[in-house]
């Protein structure tokens, strides 16, 4: 998506434009100072005045974060500027951490995506102003930034978290910056402490449908992985062979989520920070997308009972792709039964220093896990355990294989290689767990009555799938309003997407 107008970004500074927030951010040339829509600072002059679609290309341009606004905790909705999916995807990753550390480059992540460095390179500058290794800089020192003001971390752990190659050059780049230490930035109340958690903030667009967004995690969660407990969602984590768990609650007044993590390697928070944010749905321009699901007259009436209504996403691509076949052609609450028992027979156990809830016990099993045991030992039809140790071997086969690559269709092919792994598993799978907002499981029992309830009309995966066509490229959230229709959010029907 092309900025706006320099008149229309001026008039949205002016008024402090909210639905502004996250999509252009201003480069003050008289102070060289970066901000958001919304900064309470003075109005500067328009002559004063550039507008950026992106931090980085701000921070590219030569322009500082600013102390007031805060740029680092606006709504994270680049991945949705454009219609470039390669970079939405390249995004993820980097928030990941794939552009951190030495071992790490440009050409490794422009192959990771299936194409080259120089196509990558071009796509950014087009989409985001800026190239991807200023994205992943620019990413550390506002990851940073938050982590100075929100926590009492530290700051060698700061920079470790925040993906800085060493201590000095931690220094050395907020000294560029900023023209002070970073220990400068920090306010005097939080003095430092050895606290076990660390707490932050993730904002989102609104408007947000928490409740929905709640019902669906609870319907779902693992005994012994997850639990939802009055307005909290909780759950184990496990990266790179290290566990711990977080907490996650709502704040709509300041538009966020509030995430708690107990985790003892610090340089794992971007990637659980972003697993959060892929989770519970954080860069979605609600807006744009419910907009243009509006314009379907049917679909209009969905979007105006659930405003904001979001598509969760997966903790982690092998997990969904495990839990989309133990829910093939059983009901959610029997999908969950045999996920716990698959968690307390192969689960790795969570320390009790590291729980944040008592009920937290296991994390969930890991491929190299299932793709070893000799016997997975549920109930279940011979040919979907197969599936499962399947999925499992190409997992430990490629480790990449639950990431992004060309598109949806190229995706869905890439799940239906695997024997038993159908049309409705791998869209499901490519939704959840790969954040593919175009999939659609147009076979599915659970969306076929939706679409049916609305007015009476029974429809079939054909005809679906046509109109449809025109909620592209959003058809996943057009079916996330289909399934809430049906009512299978709080409902155990048969035959339902787990």
């Amino acid at each position: 998506m092309e900025l706006p107008g320099r008149d229309v970004c001026y008039r949205a500074l002016q008024s402090r434009d909210a639905r502004f927030d996250g999509l252009i951010f201003v480069g003050v040339s008289s102070t060289g100072v970066y901000c958001r829509p919304i900064c309470p600072a003075r109005t500067p002059k328009f002559e004063n005045c550039y507008f950026f679609g992106s931090p980085a290309a701000a921070q590219e341009a030569g322009y500082r974060p600013c102390l007031r606004c805060r740029p680092e905790i606006a709504p994270d909705l680049a991945s949705w500027r454009g219609t470039s999916n390669t970079v939405s995807r390249a995004l993820a990753l980097i928030a990941e951490g794939a552009l951190d550390g030495a071992e790490n480059s440009v050409e490794k992540l422009a192959t990771r995506l299936g194409l080259g460095e120089r196509q990558l390179r071009r796509l950014f500058l087009q989409h985001l102003g800026a190239s991807p290794i200023s994205v992943a800089q620019t990413r550390r020192v506002l990851f940073a930034k938050q982590l100075i003001h929100d926590t009492k971390m530290p700051m060698a752990e700061i920079a470790a978290a925040a993906g800085f190659s060493s201590l000095r050059r931690f220094n050395e780049t907020f000294l560029d910056l900023f023209h002070r230490p970073p220990r400068a930035l920090r306010r005097k109340s939080a003095a430092k402490t050895e606290e076990k958690d660390i707490s932050l903030r993730l904002r989102y667009r609104s408007p947000y449908d928490w409740d929905n967004m709640l019902s669906f995690l609870r319907a779902r969660a693992i005994s012994g992985v997850e639990l939802v407990e009055g307005e909290r969602y909780l759950r184990t984590v496990e990266v790179d062979g290290t566990v711990g768990s977080i907490a996650v609650t709502h704040l709509p007044k300041q538009q966020s989520l509030g995430v708690t993590i107990r985790f003892s390697n610090v340089k794992s928070l971007p990637a659980i920070v972003g697993r959060v944010r892929r989770l519970f749905d954080l860069g979605a321009d609600i807006e744009t997308i419910d907009e243009h699901l509006s314009a379907d007259p049917v679909l209009a009436r969905l979007v105006a009972q659930r405003p904001g209504l979001r598509a969760p996403g997966g903790w982690d691509g092998f997990e969904t792709a495990v839990r989309a076949v133990l829910g093939q052609q059983i009901s959610v609450a029997a999908a969950r039964r045999l996920a716990g028992e698959l968690v307390k027979s192969h689960g790795r156990p969570v320390p009790q220093s590291y729980r944040i809830h008592p009920a937290l016990l296991y994390v969930f099993p890991v491929a190299k896990r299932l793709a070893s045991v000799s016997s997975i030992g549920l109930g279940m039809p011979a040919a979907r355990l197969a599936t499962l140790k399947a999925i499992a071997e190409a997992v430990v086969a490629d480790p990449n294989f639950f990431r992004p690559f060309d598109g949806v269709d190229d995706t869905i092919a890439r799940f239906k290689s695997i024997r038993g792994v159908g049309e409705w598993t791998a869209q499901y799978i490519a939704l959840r767990a790969v954040r593919e907002m175009d999939a659609f499981p147009a076979t599915d029992i659970g969306l076929l009555r939706g679409a049916t309830s609305i007015d009476g009309t029974k429809v079939t995966p054909t005809n679906l799938l046509d109109r449809a066509e025109s909620w592209r490229p959003w058809r996943a959230y057009a079916a996330q309003h289909l399934w809430a229709a049906d009512g299978n959010i709080l409902t155990n029907n048969p035959v339902i997407v787990y």
